[in-house]
C-alpha cells in the first residue's frame, strides 16, 4: 500500500474536559498518514485518480474547529472516519498533537495516534 502524509495541520480547537479548555481553546496538530493505491493516477498523471490531499487538509482542520469533543481520542476517531470517506484510501494513521494540554510539569508534548481501515 503507499502512503501520502500531511505532517502539522494546525487548527484552534476547543477540546478537553476542564471548563479553560473549552472556553478559551488551544492549538492542535494533526498528522495523517493515508494508505491507498496510487498507481492508477500516476499510470495517467491524474488527480481524480488518488486522493486530494489539499481537500483532506480542509475536512481535518473543520474537524478540529468543529464540535468539541473531551478527548483527543474521540477528535482522532473523527478524523479518521472523515479520511477514510474518501474514494481509494483504505486505512489512515491519525496523531493528534495537544501540545498545551494542562499538565503541571514540564513537557514537550501530548499525543495520541491511532491507525483505522475500512475492514
Amino acid at each position: 500500500m503507499d502512503r501520502v502524509a500531511l505532517r502539522g495541520l494546525k487548527a484552534r480547537g476547543h477540546h478537553g474536559v476542564f471548563p479553560k479548555e473549552r472556553e478559551e481553546g488551544q492549538t492542535f496538530i494533526v498528522d495523517i498518514v493515508l494508505g491507498l493505491d496510487t498507481r492508477p493516477a500516476a499510470a495517467d498523471d491524474d488527480l481524480t485518480k488518488t486522493v486530494h490531499y489539499g481537500i483532506v487538509a480542509e475536512e481535518v482542520v473543520a474537524v478540529v474547529e468543529g464540535e468539541p469533543v473531551n478527548l483527543i481520542e474521540t477528535l482522532a476517531e473523527r478524523i479518521a472516519q472523515a479520511c477514510l470517506k474518501h474514494e481509494g484510501v483504505e486505512e489512515v494513521e491519525v496523531r493528534v498533537h495537544k501540545p498545551d494540554a494542562p499538565i503541571t510539569v514540564p513537557f514537550d508534548d501530548v499525543t495520541v495516534t491511532i491507525t483505522r481501515s475500512r475492514v
